[in-house]
C-alpha cells in the first residue's frame, strides 16, 4: 500500500540534541542493561545479532514472524487466516524458502518499522511504499507491485474530481490516511494542508466522505476499489487511476517487503523467489488476483528498488 512514515516521534533526549555529563554518567550507573541492549544488535545498524544467519535460523525453527496494520486488501485477517497480496505472496515465497509458516502480529501502520527494528517480528507483510525516507532506515524488497493513486468521491461525482490539481482548483478536501504518502503527493499538486484531512482506517474515510466532512478520500487504486467493493451499495465511485508527480518525478506508488538493514541475505534470497512470481503475471494474478490485483499491478523489471530509494 502506498504509505509513508508518520512524522518522526522525537524524544526528550532528541529535542535537546546532547547529552549532559551527568546525563551520561546515569547512564553508566545502569551499565549491565545498557551493555546488554546493546550487545544484541550490530554496530551501525541497529540490526539484532544474528541477522546475516538469519534465513538459517528461521528454516530451524519453521516459522517467519511477520507485522501487519490489517489493511485490505495489503495484509488483513480473513476470521482466523492472515490474508492479503502481501501475506499471499510472502508465505509462497518461504514456502520456497524452506519456511513453513508465517507468525503474524496486527499492529497500527504508523509503528511497522518501529516494530521491525525493535525485533518485534522479521519482516512487514503490508504492501509498504518504498521511499527514499524509509529506505534510510530499512531494507526493501524488489517491488512486488505498482499501484497508481485514485480518488474515491460520493456518487455522482458533484465536485468534478480526477486528480489532486482537480482538488486544488475546485477547493475540495481531500482525506488520507494517517502516514500515508497520499499527504505528499496532495502537498506537492498544491492542496494546503487545511484541506488535507488525516483519517486512521480506510473505512474512516469512506465514512468521512459520504457524511460530508471530505470531498475526496485519496489512496492507491486498488485499495479503493476494495473499499468500494467492501461496501456495496454505499453511494460512492471510484475514479480512474493517476499518477502524481513530486518534483518532475512520477510516482507509481510501488510496495515491496521491509527487512532491518542487517538482513541482506534474507532480502536477497527473498528477492530471487520474487522475481520468478512477477515474471510470471499469470502466476501472479493466480495468487493475488482475488485481492484486486491485476496484471496492471506487476511491477516492470525496469523499476527496480535502487531507483525508488535514490530518488
Amino acid at each position: 500500500m502506498s504509505r509513508q512514515d508518520a512524522g518522526r516521534g522525537r524524544s526528550p533526549l532528541d529535542r535537546r540534541g546532547f547529552l549532559t555529563r551527568s546525563a551520561l554518567l546515569g547512564a553508566a550507573a545502569l551499565t549491565p542493561a545498557f551493555v546488554t541492549a546493546c550487545s544484541r544488535t550490530e554496530a551501525g545498524t541497529g540490526a539484532p545479532k544474528g541477522d546475516a544467519d538469519l534465513l538459517a535460523k528461521l528454516r530451524k525453527q519453521g516459522f517467519v514472524r511477520v507485522g501487519f496494520a490489517g489493511e485490505a486488501p495489503y495484509g488483513f485477517r480473513d476470521g482466523d487466516a492472515l490474508a492479503g497480496e502481501a501475506p499471499t505472496l510472502h508465505r509462497e515465497i518461504f514456502t520456497a524458502l524452506g519456511v513453513r509458516e508465517l507468525r503474524p502480529t496486527l499492529t497500527e501502520f504508523g509503528t511497522l518499522i518501529p516494530g521491525l527494528l525493535a525485533d518485534r517480528f522479521d519482516l512487514v507483510s503490508a504492501g509498504m511504499a518504498i521511499t527514499p525516507e524509509r529506505c534510510a532506515k530499512v531494507l526493501f524488497s524488489e517491488p512486488e507491485f505498482i499501484s497508481p493513486t485514485a480518488l474515491m468521491v460520493r456518487e455522482g461525482n458533484p465536485k468534478g474530481l480526477s486528480d489532486f490539481a482537480s482538488c486544488v482548483a475546485r477547493g475540495a478536501t481531500v482525506g488520507v490516511l494517517t502516514a500515508a504518502v497520499e499527504a505528499s503527493y496532495a502537498k506537492a499538486a498544491g492542496v494546503p494542508d487545511g484541506s488535507v484531512k488525516t483519517l486512521a482506517k480506510q473505512q474512516d474515510g469512506l465514512d468521512a466522505l459520504l457524511a460530508g466532512r471530505i470531498d475526496a478520500f485519496a489512496l492507491t487504486g486498488v485499495s479503493l476499489r476494495w473499499l468500494s467493493r467492501t461496501n456495496r451499495g454505499a453511494a460512492v465511485q471510484v475514479g480512474a487511476p493517476f499518477v502524481p508527480v513530486v518534483d518532475g518525478v512520477k510516482q507509481f506508488s510501488a510496495g515491496g517487503a521491509v527487512f532491518r538493514l542487517g538482513a541482506t541475505g534474507l532480502r536477497d534470497a527473498f528477492d530471487r523467489e520474487l522475481a520468478r512470481i512477477t515474471g510470471d503475471p499469470a502466476r501472479y494474478v493466480r495468487l493475488v488476483g482475488r485481492y484486486g490485483f491485476t496484471e496492471r499491478e506487476v511491477p516492470p523489471r525496469s523499476l527496480r528498488t535502487a531507483d525508488l530509494c535514490a530518488a
